[in-house]
């Protein structure tokens, strides 16, 4: 197996987060932007894409802070995957910050998929 590479993306979203927070943690916030299905049993997601499948397990989580998941397919076994909110009261933007691992070949890929789904989500709250 090749070895995997941890990177972190920010992406700034005009929304509160409490709605941020509820969008990267429930099953249907995340098939609103992450995946085309996600099913939670327990603490277990399946996130499905065009037919792919792909589980991971709920490790940690804060209101309205951050959710963080292991992946518990073979491939990506063990690895995490965190996505965290800030938020700038003063100017009352706020940030989702993913944290994610990628093949070092497939990196520009991995941050540019990040980029169209995190673009979907920021496309619901800036039109």
């Amino acid at each position: 197996m090749t070895p995997l590479t941890r990177f972190t993306l920010e992406f700034p979203i005009k929304v509160s987060p409490k709605l941020l927070y509820t969008l990267i943690s429930t099953s249907e916030g995340l098939a609103r932007w992450f995946a085309d299905k996600v099913n939670v049993n327990n603490d277990v997601y399946d996130f499905e894409w065009e037919g792919s499948h792909q589980t991971a397990r709920l490790l940690d989580s804060k209101e309205p802070e951050y959710v963080k998941f292991e992946w518990t397919d073979d491939f990506h076994e063990g690895f995490t995957l965190e996505m965290r909110i800030t938020h700038e009261p003063v100017s009352g933007e706020s940030a989702l910050i993913v944290s994610d691992y990628s093949e070092e070949n497939d990196m520009e890929f991995s941050q540019m998929w990040w980029s169209t789904q995190v673009g979907r989500l920021q496309r619901m709250f800036n039109n």
